[in-house]
């Protein structure tokens, strides 16, 4: 794969106040474009889809910048570029460390050594899964139609290989959470429909365990029950647990130490779920 690089310089000078130099003073300072692609039949491409904590909210440190050379992610051009956090682009003022550069690295070592990874990001914070039915537009995007084109990005460059979805912080509302369940198969239906491929792995996440309100903190864990319960309902569908995983201080977004567990869980959930025995 032969590689242009793009200096970007993010300085504080620029941003919008103290937090946001601090959030943004290990964001990587090079753009790495890949102008050679592998061939298709090499690149395994996992979308990651849902809500903030999957776009990743929590603190970039210099080591989460590091590339490797067979894991790749797109920039909001749709361009192939090296990956390095932060991977999602739709929300500048808020993004930060996801679990995808966690769940590439811990899943790089165990398949063929001539594999590419590539890492579509989709999530939205605050998106309901309304928004993900009907394809009606949140914070300047529209979720359905933007699968759809990273879907077609997928088949392009490579072969879709699971989703990695984490939502659902948003839904948890005692007018939302009877509706749930109903909308979760209907929306992974769609995704695997859409593919093209009705054993398209779907790993989903549970919400955080942390949240201090009470109220709240029932509605994130019927939302939970809702997710184990999908979770068995179809032999693709596989769970990550969160319950030990910690929040930064607004007690709703995971902290970096537990984005990366995250990335690693989902990694494992992987390995130990949809990839061959014999592999």
């Amino acid at each position: 794969m032969r590689r242009i690089v793009f200096l970007v310089v993010f300085s504080p000078l620029l941003s919008l106040g103290q937090d946001s130099a601090a959030r943004t003073a290990n964001f990587p300072r090079q753009v790495v474009q890949v102008r050679e692609f592998p061939p298709k039949e090499r690149v395994w491409v996992f979308i990651m889809a849902g809500q903030s904590n999957m776009a990743g909210r929590g603190l970039v440190e210099p080591g989460d910048t590091v590339s490797h050379p067979r894991i790749l992610t797109i920039n909001k051009e749709n361009k192939l570029i090296e990956a390095k956090e932060p991977l999602h682009f739709y929300q500048p003022k808020l993004t930060g460390l996801d679990c995808g550069m966690s769940f590439a690295r811990n899943l790089i070592d165990k398949i063929d050594s001539n594999t590419v990874i590539l890492l579509l990001p989709t999530a939205v914070g605050g998106s309901s899964i309304k928004y993900w039915l009907n394809d009606s537009a949140f914070n300047g995007v529209r979720l359905k139609s933007n699968f759809m084109e990273k879907a077609d990005l997928a088949k392009k460059y490579g072969i879709l290989k699971g989703i990695l979805w984490h939502q659902g912080e948003s839904d948890a509302t005692a007018g939302k959470i009877p509706l749930y369940e109903q909308n979760l198969q209907e929306l992974f239906s769609f995704f695997r429909g859409y593919a093209g491929d009705q054993s398209l792995p779907v790993i989903m996440g549970e919400l955080g365990s942390y949240t201090v309100k009470e109220e709240m903190r029932q509605n994130w864990s019927s939302i939970n029950e809702i997710i184990r319960k999908v979770s068995v309902l179809n032999k693709f569908n596989a769970l990550v647990e969160t319950g030990d995983l910690k929040p930064r201080e607004d007690n709703i977004h995971f902290d970096s130490p537990s984005q990366r567990i995250l990335g690693q869980r989902y990694a494992e959930t992987y390995i130990k779920s949809f990839l061959p025995k014999n592999y």
